[in-house]
């Protein structure tokens, strides 16, 4: 494998990643056999979140800095990463760690932000991811695997990613009403 097609890769594996996450998040304390705890699915789970997140993280470096961009990378890039988040979201709301409406109000500002993407790239124009966004993903991230090693204070983390998630949501529909 080259440098140029490392990106790509990494976007596809977090794809695979976000299918098998789902299946340890269903069916992992089937498998498990009896003389393991199933704690042990957590942490499972989160390892594979957490590697699936790096992977973001990687493939952007890669391709911004030795510009190695891609017209599969610009479009499976993101939803890769909403698969991931989707995956997770399904998973604990399947075994009720997470609270429907904060799932409901962090996809719904996804798809949103999405239709804006799209209807900025239909007229030509291109509105810049803001930090705040980095900061909604890495809360995101991080309330995700607190949720997903049932931590105590996962729930206050996500409710704390959901007010960043849609201030960030406005932040960057506004910029988008600016480029118009």
């Amino acid at each position: 494998m080259n440098l140029k097609s490392l990106p790509n890769f990494l976007t596809a594996l977090r794809i695979c990643f976000a299918i098998l996450l789902l299946a340890i998040l269903l069916y992992g304390w089937e498998l498990l056999p009896p003389s393991i705890h199933s704690t042990w699915v957590n942490y499972l789970a989160c390892l594979l979140f957490c590697v699936a997140s790096i992977t973001d993280f990687f493939d952007g470096f890669i391709a911004r800095n030795f510009k190695v961009t891609s017209l599969f990378g610009e479009i499976f890039d993101p939803l890769a990463d909403k698969l991931l988040m989707l995956a997770a979201f399904i998973g604990l709301l399947v075994i009720d760690r997470v609270n429907a409406w904060a799932v409901f109000l962090i996809l719904g500002r996804e798809f949103f932000i999405t239709g804006l993407r799209v209807a900025a790239a239909a007229k030509g124009l291109r509105v810049a991811a803001s930090n705040l966004g980095k900061y909604k993903t890495g809360l995101q991230i991080t309330a995700i695997a607190f949720l997903l090693m049932d931590y105590s204070f996962a729930n206050a983390t996500l409710w704390l990613a959901v007010i960043i998630t849609l201030y960030s949501g406005y932040d960057y529909a506004k910029a988008y009403t600016k480029t118009r």
